[in-house]
């Protein structure tokens, strides 16, 4: 199995957070989102995972490459570094990591996680993830027949024609003629709103007889901004909660405190005279003192002083002191009020 992860965008609803680190990695209780990802695709894949391929920007930098590559290791894969250099469209994106689109494929857009009970079924000739939604129109949706294949991918139905919404995930059990389909739309030139888009890439696949069947995942997790990001937090330190998993680093000094689980403590986290939780994921080497902090992720390094915090992301090495809660305040920053 190989996994293949577009993720050179900027951003720029995650603003100031991704002014200097790319969206996807940002952490979700203590690891970046596409350190997540990766991890829960190769829980469901089952069979081995032998390459992850991340396609970026080339102003990610060597130290965003190194981490990338380290995370394709931690699930026994080869990591291998793409670029995309032009915003073309989510099939261009694709097809930038050309090398790896062979035998069984996943890709996965690295501003969702989620939450899903099914081991991947291979033999099928492709899977299409997907989430019941209250509101339909937003999203991209697929259409089924009585056999639950897929008949129709409609982009925001203004009608109603499923609730059945796409969250960003696909497997094809041959990635050769993905490849060759994504090919197919750049060599023709054929675009959707100015793009080239994988939807184009799978109704063609459909029409020639590949046969889409959906894999419905428990819960979808959005990243997309600071809110979604903040509840996305909650909702995963609940999954690691229920897991069992040890969400505290030994090295974390907690003083005169009260911590309300779950909570996430990295390593030489400082607490003192504080009330921390619940729902709260603290990055390594941050200071909090004299503050009550809920429903929030601080980053790494990061001083909050006699604060009220809650609903806020706090980014490395910022510095917050009195201020009022619901705060979005990336790094370096300073904040005092």
């Amino acid at each position: 199995m190989k996994i293949i992860v577009p993720m050179a965008g900027m951003g720029k609803r995650m603003r100031p957070h991704t002014l200097t680190v790319p969206k996807p990695l940002i952490p979700i209780a203590g690891k970046p989102i596409v350190h997540r990802l990766v991890e829960d695709i190769a829980k469901v894949c089952g069979e081995p995972v032998e390459e992850v391929a991340f396609i970026i920007g080339r102003s990610f930098g060597s130290e965003v490459e190194k981490d990338l590559v380290k995370i394709a290791e931690s699930v026994g894969a080869k990591g291998t570094i793409c670029y995309q250099d032009e915003a073309l469209g989510t099939a261009h994106a694709i097809l930038c990591a050309q090398s790896a689109l062979e035998g069984h494929v996943v890709v996965a857009f690295a501003d969702t996680l989620f939450k899903a009970d099914f081991i991947l079924d291979s033999s099928v000739d492709g899977t299409i993830w997907v989430q019941s939604v209250e509101d339909p129109k937003p999203f991209g949706v697929v259409k089924l027949d009585d056999k639950g294949q897929i008949t129709d991918f409609v982009e925001k139905p203004q009608e109603f024609v499923s609730d059945l919404a796409i969250i960003g995930i696909y497997y094809f059990r041959d990635g050769e003629y993905l490849r060759q389909e994504l090919q197919y739309l750049l060599d023709n030139d054929i675009k959707d709103k100015g793009e080239f888009q994988l939807t184009n890439a799978l109704e063609n696949m459909k029409n020639k007889g590949t046969q889409f069947v959906p894999g419905r995942v428990t819960e979808w997790l959005d990243c997309g901004n600071k809110d979604a990001t903040v509840y996305t937090n909650q909702r995963y330190l609940e999954f690691l909660k229920e897991r069992g998993e040890e969400l505290q680093a030994k090295s974390a000094k907690i003083t005169n405190s009260v911590i309300i689980e779950p909570v996430y403590l990295g390593e030489d986290v400082v607490i003192t005279n504080s009330v921390v939780g619940p729902h709260v994921s603290v990055g390594a080497g941050t200071k909090i003192s004299g503050s009550v902090v809920a429903n929030s992720i601080v980053q790494q390094s990061a001083t909050v002083e006699h604060a009220n915090v809650a609903g806020s992301m706090i980014g490395s090495h910022a510095t917050i002191s009195g201020t009022p809660h619901d705060l979005s305040v990336g790094d370096y920053n300073t904040l005092r009020v």
